[in-house]
């Protein structure tokens, strides 16, 4: 007896968000499609049923962050998305530059993870990756007072800071690099308390 649609549908989402997680703790190039099938009890023929490439694996896993691990994230720290306000930007700065999230290698965020891998990747994975920023963007322009470029900078600080302490084997180093951003990113969009 065939699968049910929406079992295709559970078991290709299983299977991106475990490619995630695997992919941010790992980077791309050192996971294989047998380990994410494993991570969700298939095999790798199993593959084939929902993805061509590994490539259109990765851009999908990238972009499901948005709407799947980012979004839980979001709402956890009381996060809105259009005309919530500065509190808004507070709260996403804040939860987005904290040590839990640094912390948080399967679950953090794809423009931390893996910069350097998208850079290298095909234009699907890195349109999947600068959706992601121009939603970060999105956010930050429509919530507070700032033009764009307010949002454009508080965005670059907000993922450099990250990707730079995420970067550095020295703890002490890498708080202070995340602490840092955070108190530039307050001051540049006027959140400071």
């Amino acid at each position: 007896m065939p699968y049910r649609p929406a079992h295709k549908i559970a078991v290709r989402a299983r299977i991106v968000e475990a490619a995630r997680m695997l992919f941010n703790r790992h980077g791309f190039s050192e996971v294989s499609i047998d380990q994410v099938m494993a991570e969700v009890g298939l095999t790798r023929g199993g593959f084939y049923n929902h993805f061509r490439t590994k490539d259109e694996l990765y851009a999908e896993a990238v972009s499901s962050f948005l709407e799947g691990r980012g979004k839980t994230w979001r709402d956890e720290a009381g996060i809105g998305v259009i005309d919530a306000g500065p509190d808004t930007v507070r709260a996403m700065v804040q939860s987005y530059l904290s040590s839990a999230h640094l912390g948080d290698l399967e679950g953090q965020c794809p423009m931390i993870a893996l910069p350097s891998d998208v850079a290298r990747a095909g234009p699907a994975v890195r349109q999947s990756y600068e959706t992601l920023l121009r939603a970060m963007v999105f956010l930050f322009e429509h919530n507070s007072a700032g033009d764009r470029h307010t949002a454009l900078a508080l965005s670059a600080l907000c993922v450099g800071g990250m990707v730079l302490s995420r970067s550095i084997d020295d703890p002490a180093l890498a708080e202070e690099i995340r602490s840092a951003a955070l108190a530039l990113t307050e001051q540049l969009n006027g959140l400071a308390q």
